[in-house]
């Protein structure tokens, strides 16, 4: 027995390890504590600009947006249902701005503001157009004479066509049609909504930030009170809609009870391996503080250190069940040395193997804290803390048993090798297959990155968004690109050049942007800079009017404002440009944005994507999703370097402790057995992603402590301990159950570290095999 002083020291610093853990964990909130949001894998400091763009435009306006299609059996009554539907929004807190179907109100906002800021924005513009036609025509008139004649001559042209009774009232104060010219270059641009035969279209913005508690509950009761009120008109009224709120709360829910459901299993499936192993079923329950000390330590280590936790690091955190097991195990197993051996003589006996294991394991992942990627910085401080805890809860668990050790059954214990040559005939040849698989398996292999692999949502909710968002106009036909710029004036510089690559890349697509009504920074300087020499343009019009059949007097309201912007100094061009942006509503107020820093405009092209415009241009396809993937693409390769780094220092690590020979011999067999899962993945076809070489990277670290604990017994002339069968054989359950996640990347991080284990312990068995001397004839076997 240990003497009752170490029992009652090891119980306290356990138990006040776990109170002050339980403590730190019960006061986290955990709603702001833990992220589901697929753009908290960014970095906040994501060098590439439209990245760093995606991530602020998720908390602004155009991530609160929520789409909506009522159907209903009846024209007449789906009309009225969702008007009632949009009325039950509006007055609903959870929304601050609702659209229903007809509504005219960002198109009549913003044709009131750009006619009361048409000589400010759209003037200069026409200014420049036309000073380019003078100068490439060269007549013989002077400047305000011929730009008049022109002028008359559109406009009598202009009021033939039938377009222009919808703007009869508003030639007496535009003869120069600058708003009939904007509109003809952007039709239907101000539109509320898409077109649907048999739907009833909403738009709506959500008050609270969508991924926010307050941008996902109160907002799925809102429209759910919205749809009984549209089924008091139209009863058979059913409601489809898109809002990122929507699916992030149902994205939240899948992976927590993933999250749950994962971590119970896996616990059980390494206990049931346990259990099945042991002599003493009941005893498998020693094994449990193990883990659950793991698992607490990891989750205080990673609350503590980052302010926002991505939730995948929890659901990947169930497989801290099948890695902490293994220092259990080693510690159980171990059988006495002689008769009365003290519990502290046997962790001096072991402590070599458990520190080379666990510290060499954590160097290895402290590498990841350099990462570029949240997730991997976060996962690499979880499993090393978790390391840390395990081999501490161990360590004090089993100084407090009378008898810190277990049997295990004859099976758990039995050698596949035999006498007879066949088997080492066997053991080599499938070895020599391994090794073929090994070296030429991964030259097959192909890498894809998909963001959407993060997710946990099924099928038929992003179909539903797909065809909600086709309904809005949002087609495979018709590409969306973004502008950006540190000013208005930058963002609008740039939207010209673009505008131009993309006339030559995509000759005759039509494009429609509101920055068409902004002057580039040249044509405002220009207009302000050609005022005196405009002094002759009002008598030339009023002649050229009359010639052409006009009364120049009825054109009384425009001469004013004529007379009123000659006379005024040039005004700021930001404050201008920013007047326009915040006069905006509704769907309209999307498409640009005036801040310090963050400046853009949307530009719709009725054309399928193609060539993306070069960087210089300052505007990507808004295709956020392919430009994640991107990202996750670069931050494989970033993770392939640190990993490589991490695996070196791992590998300099065993050799330093355990000399160059037998170094080389403990290091082959994590190499080998991750060489051979990446083989047997590519003959199989298998596409891999980032999660692949994380996974990849653990399992090394995993089938590491195999070979470490395989040499000490190698050493002492025993054969390799049960304990690294029953490790191999719990943590292939613990990641057998990731690998049937319906989260694809946690699967494949699962699917890789099962494969790494069990190849590991193939290897360790093989290689038992293999040896032309029977272990059995020079050591005993190990119990």
């Amino acid at each position: 027995m240990e003497p009752a002083r170490q029992k009652w020291a090891a119980r306290a610093v356990l138990a006040l390890a776990v109170a002050l853990g339980l403590l730190w964990l019960a006061r986290l909130d955990y709603a702001a504590k833990i992220s589901t949001d697929v753009l908290d894998l960014i970095p906040s400091g994501e060098r590439s600009p439209e990245l760093a763009l995606a991530r602020s435009m998720a908390s602004e306006r155009q991530a609160r947006v929520a789409l909506f299609g009522l159907s209903g059996p009846d024209a007449d009554r789906r009309e009225r249902a969702a008007a009632r539907f949009a009325d039950s929004l509006r007055a609903d807190p959870a929304f601050a701005e609702v659209r229903a179907p007809g509504d005219t109100g960002p198109r009549d906002a913003l044709g009131r503001q750009l006619f009361a800021q048409r000589f400010e924005l759209l003037l200069p513009g026409w200014l420049a157009a036309k000073k380019s036609e003078y100068a490439a025509t060269s007549p013989a008139e002077p400047w305000p004479e011929w730009l008049a004649e022109r002028a008359a001559a559109e406009l009598e042209a202009f009021l033939a066509k039938p377009e222009a009774v919808a703007f009869q009232d508003l030639v007496a104060a535009d003869p120069l049609l600058l708003l009939p010219g904007l509109v003809a270059q952007m039709p239907g641009f101000a539109e509320t909504g898409g077109t649907a035969v048999d739907r009833a279209l909403v738009w709506a913005r959500t008050s609270a930030a969508p991924l926010s508690e307050a941008g996902q509950g109160p907002v799925i009761a809102a429209v759910e009170r919205a749809l009984a009120a549209a089924r008091t008109v139209e009863p058979a009224a059913q409601v489809h809609w898109a809002a990122i709120g929507r699916f992030a709360a149902e994205n939240r829910r899948l992976i927590e009870g993933e999250m749950s459901s994962l971590n119970a299993i896996s616990l059980l499936a390494v206990l049931g391996v346990a259990a099945l192993c042991l002599r003493r079923v009941w005893q498998a329950v020693h094994l449990a503080p193990v883990v659950l000390g793991a698992l607490l330590g990891a989750w205080v280590g990673v609350t503590l250190c980052f302010d926002r936790v991505h939730v995948l690091v929890f659901v990947i955190g169930s497989l801290l069940g099948g890695v902490a097991i293994d220092y259990g195990f080693y510690l159980y197993l171990q059988p006495a040395v002689r008769p009365g051996e003290r519990y502290r003589e046997k962790v001096g006996r072991l402590i070599k193997p458990l520190l080379a294991s666990a510290l060499t394991t954590i160097l290895g992942f402290s590498l990841l804290f350099f990462s570029e990627l949240p997730l991997i910085r976060q996962l690499g401080l979880f499993v090393s803390c978790g390391l840390v805890a395990a081999l501490g809860s161990a360590l004090l668990w089993f100084a407090q048993l009378d008898r810190p050790y277990s049997e295990t059954w004859a099976f758990a214990r039995a050698r596949l090798h035999g006498e007879h040559p066949a088997w080492r005939r066997g053991a080599r040849l499938l070895l020599l297959v391994g090794a073929a698989v090994a070296l030429f398996g991964p030259w097959r292999l192909h890498w894809r990155d998909d963001i959407r692999e993060l997710e946990a949502l099924p099928a038929a909710s992003r179909a539903e968004a797909l065809a909600v968002r086709a309904l809005f106009g949002e087609t495979p036909q018709r590409t969306v690109y973004l502008t950006r710029g540190e000013s208005p004036e930058a963002a609008r510089a740039a939207l010209g050049r673009f505008l131009g690559w993309h006339a030559q890349q995509f000759a005759g697509a039509p494009v429609a942007s509101l920055g068409l009504a902004v002057p580039t920074p040249a044509e405002w300087e220009a207009a302000a800079a050609s005022r005196t020499a405009l002094g002759g343009f009002e008598p030339a019009l009023r002649a050229a009017l009359e010639r052409h059949g006009f009364d120049a007097g009825e054109f009384g309201p425009f001469f004013a404002g004529w007379a009123q912007w000659l006379a005024a100094p040039a005004g700021d061009y930001t404050a201008a440009v920013r007047a326009l942006a915040g006069s905006l509503q509704g769907p309209v107020a999307l498409t640009m944005a005036t801040e310090p820093g963050a400046s853009w405009f949307v530009t719709v092209a009725e054309h399928p994507p193609g060539a993306e415009p070069p960087a210089e241009l300052a505007t990507i396809g808004l295709d956020q999703l392919q430009s994640l993937n991107r990202l996750f693409t670069r931050y494989r390769v970033s993770a392939l370097r640190l990993s490589a780094l991490g695996l070196g220092l791992v590998g300099l690590s065993v050799f330093v402790l355990y000399g160059l020979r037998r170094g080389v011999r403990i290091f082959a067999l994590p190499a080998g057995s991750c060489l051979f899962a990446f083989g047997a993945l590519g003959l199989a076809g298998a596409t891999l992603n980032l999660f692949h070489l994380l996974g990849a990277f653990l399992g090394v670290c995993l089938s590491h402590n195999y070979a470490i604990f395989s040499a000490e017994n190698a050493a002492r002339g025993d054969e390799p301990p049960p304990s690294i069968r029953l490790s191999a054989l719990t943590t292939a359950a613990s990641f057998g159950v990731l690998a049937l996640s319906s989260i694809p990347v946690v699967s494949a991080l699962g699917t890789m570290v099962a494969l790494i284990v069990v190849a590991a312990l193939a290897g360790v068995e093989l290689e038992a095999m293999a040896r032309r001397s029977n272990l059995s004839r020079r050591g005993k076997p190990s119990t």
